[in-house]
């Protein structure tokens, strides 16, 4: 479906204001992302532009096994909240700590590379892209709001990539070879309203089989697995459970009509979702199931507003098939507060 893919150029889309009024919750951002399974380590390079000012935010994070209860426990953290706009040169994007994204032929390669202050840490990876640069639907909340305002031409992409490289954790050399998704926006408005306007905690869930299985969807909890958002936010009878979704087979895309998630098990103090299984059904109605289980989770930098847990899940599909992948989810202050007493009254 060819108006579910963005053009190539948009990759190195990052434009600014040129002396325009811009709301200054505009944003733009790069996302890649990697995983080393056998080390339980997962990645996620990351870079939010906000062109009003004009700043950028973004580093690098590498996190190992389950046991992350804050985001200065994962292996290593270079996160910055303001760094000035980024160099862009030709096809290639730097940030002042040093995260370097090259386009060698945009809507398909990319070449993320990096190294810490002191050495200890670095990374080269070259992405090829095994899927098309799909539209992205609007992810956090509140940004629907502002999704269809032809005056701004807001949009997003995503793409499943081939990873390959190598990474340099703290001295300790590491391969890297695996499949991972990366995912962009541009001319996005995403306030930071505490509350969100109290909607339920999202989750994403790419996960790549093979060319004959790419799934993806981003959404919350269904209402009828007695999900953790029970009890404190109202959704509506009916309400679709994912905001956006779609599946990839044989080179030929379809939208998702229904999905069905339900989260079995949580991590004791922070909450994040450890298992889960989703059911998800097609434009056809083909259903397909999958089940998953992190193997390394952690807190990462977000908007103080706003808890973001990385993971790295081993998918399994209705065939046994496993893949590895990330699994991100959002959450605000309501549902942290309401998590936390719960475990209270559970202790007491």
């Amino acid at each position: 479906m060819s108006h579910l893919t963005r053009p190539p150029e948009t990759d190195l889309f990052v434009p600014l204001p040129n002396g325009q009024h811009w709301d200054p919750h505009t944003i733009h951002t790069h996302y890649f992302g990697f995983s080393i399974p056998s080390a339980q380590i997962g990645a996620f390079l990351y870079l939010r532009y906000q062109p009003a000012f004009p700043l950028c935010q973004g580093g690098v994070a590498i996190f190992q096994g389950t046991d992350n209860l804050s985001s200065l426990d994962i292996g290593h953290l270079d996160y910055e909240i303001t760094m000035p706009w980024p160099e862009v040169e030709a096809n290639t994007i730097t940030t002042a700590n040093g995260l370097r994204i090259e386009f060698v032929e945009p809507g398909r390669e990319a070449r993320v590379s990096y190294a810490s202050a002191d050495g200890q840490t670095k990374l080269e990876l070259t992405q090829t892209a095994v899927t098309p640069l799909f539209a992205r639907g609007h992810v956090m909340p509140g940004e629907e709001d502002f999704h269809n305002d032809p005056m701004r031409f807001p949009g997003g992409s995503e793409q499943f990539m081939h990873c390959v490289g190598e990474l340099v954790l703290h001295g300790v050399r590491h391969d890297v070879d695996c499949f991972t998704p990366r995912d962009r926006s541009w001319l996005q408005v995403r306030k930071e309203t505490q509350g969100g306007g109290d909607r339920p905690p999202v989750g994403w869930t790419p996960m790549y089989f093979g060319a004959d299985l790419a799934f993806n969807q981003v959404g919350f909890e269904a209402p009828d697995t007695d999900p953790g958002w029970s009890g404190v936010y109202e959704v509506p009878d009916g309400t679709p459970t994912h905001h956006f979704a779609w599946l990839h087979s044989d080179g030929e895309t379809k939208q998702i009509t229904r999905v069905r998630r339900n989260v079995l098990e949580r991590q004791q103090h922070t909450f994040a979702s450890l298992r889960q299984e989703i059911e998800a059904e097609d434009e056809d109605g083909r259903i397909y199931r999958f089940t998953g289980e992190a193997i390394a989770t952690a807190p990462l930098p977000a908007w103080p507003n706003v808890s973001l847990h990385d993971s790295v899940y081993r998918w399994e599909d209705e065939h046994g098939r496993a893949t590895y992948s990330t699994y991100q989810e959002v959450w605000f202050d309501r549902y942290q507060r309401a998590m936390k007493a719960r475990a209270k009254n559970v202790q007491d």
